[in-house]
């Protein structure tokens, strides 16, 4: 059995991404971007044996910024999911063989373990881990909630006729009123994308859970990227109304960030958006677009939006492990100081890891 830890430069991921389907969260161009962000280290564990692939990116991320200096001559850290849907990657011929996935589990763990890794936390991919849970019965692969994703596969009339009645009629008075939907680079107009986005995040508050990147992350996110990338815009009285970045990898578009001026909220550019953007995406030999689920993974109204488009939903797990409960237990007491609170509170939020916990 091959076991490696492999960086962003080993050709080696590159190589088994090639072999495996996979999404822009498991690029190595991806996960660079991510580290800068986080400020954490990239790497990969590859757990293969013959045709049996078991693929893991993360962020390894240091815990220093809640430990006291010169608390402890060890330094702690914790393993985490880039933004998205990293997972586990596994091969057609891995999900056949419950036996080696279960050991390449075990060999992921103690590979964490040696590096000091307290605790793990992954985000499960909803389409290509969609039956993972079947594949490995894991008491620490929680259930977080549903997302939506419109099948490409169907006709055009399937896909229109799965649209709820009332994104029907916002769509056919965003065409009446002569807004025009079109594809984009990001790069002509990332001020208009930055402004609006931003707009958005103040509309909505980051209280609730919305991840606010600056104007260099989305340069840079433009030039790695390059033409996995795609921005499609609502034009609407000569001005962007609304925006929306959508990434394309394997047959997955993926909508990911995105915003509407404020001006034109209750016009609800962004139906029109998706409609266009779903089109589009079919018309491009992909399977899916995926729309991803409420806030916080909530049946919310951000939810219930992406629901009125498509029937199909996928489930949104989650993989958290404490691989040192003694360290895990010390790293949530120092944080219940620093908020004055007691432990069992940030550990009753459910928020994990519990010391990353805000509340």
């Amino acid at each position: 059995m091959q076991i490696e830890v492999i960086g962003l430069t080993d050709s080696l991921w590159s190589q088994t991404l090639q072999t495996i389907r996979h999404d822009i969260y498991h690029l190595p161009e991806y996960i660079l971007l991510e580290a800068r962000r986080t400020k954490a280290i990239p790497e990969a564990i590859l757990i293969a044996d013959g045709d049996q692939i078991f693929f893991v990116p993360y962020l390894l991320r240091s815990c220093d910024d809640i430990v006291p200096e010169q608390a402890t001559k060890n330094e702690i850290f914790d393993v985490l999911s880039p933004y998205g849907y990293t997972g586990i990657l596994l091969s057609e011929a891995a999900k056949n063989n419950l036996e080696f996935v279960k050991q390449a589990m075990r060999e992921m763990k103690q590979i964490f373990s040696s590096k000091g890794v307290c605790s793990v936390f992954l985000r499960m991919h909803p389409i290509l881990n969609e039956n993972f849970c079947e594949i490995l019965s894991e008491d620490n692969l929680i259930i977080n909630g549903q997302t939506i994703s419109i099948d490409l596969r169907i006709t055009e009339s399937q896909i229109w006729s799965s649209t709820r009645s009332g994104h029907k009629s916002t769509i056919n008075k965003c065409k009446r009123l002569g807004m025009e939907a079109r594809i984009v680079p990001l790069s002509e107009y990332l001020d208009e994308f930055t402004n609006i986005y931003q707009e958005t995040m103040n509309r909505v508050g980051a209280s609730q859970g919305y991840y606010s990147f600056d104007l260099d992350y989305y340069r840079e996110m433009g030039k790695i990227l390059r033409d996995k990338l795609h921005l499609c815009i609502v034009e609407y009285e000569n001005e962007v109304a609304c925006v929306g970045i959508y990434t394309e990898v394997c047959g997955i578009i993926q909508s990911t960030l995105g915003g509407t001026k404020d001006k034109f909220i209750h016009l609800s550019p962004s139906s029109l958006e998706t409609d266009y953007a779903r089109y589009w995406a079919k018309s491009r030999g992909n399977e899916f677009l995926h729309l991803g689920g409420g806030v916080g993974a909530s049946q919310d109204s951000v939810y219930s939006f992406k629901k009125g488009f498509s029937k199909l939903q996928h489930t949104f797990m989650t993989l958290r492990l404490i691989l040192d409960e003694n360290k895990y237990n010390y790293l949530t007491d120092l944080r219940a100081k620093s908020l004055n609170t007691k432990s069992e509170k940030l550990i009753e939020t459910s928020f994990f890891p519990a010391y990353r916990s805000t509340v």
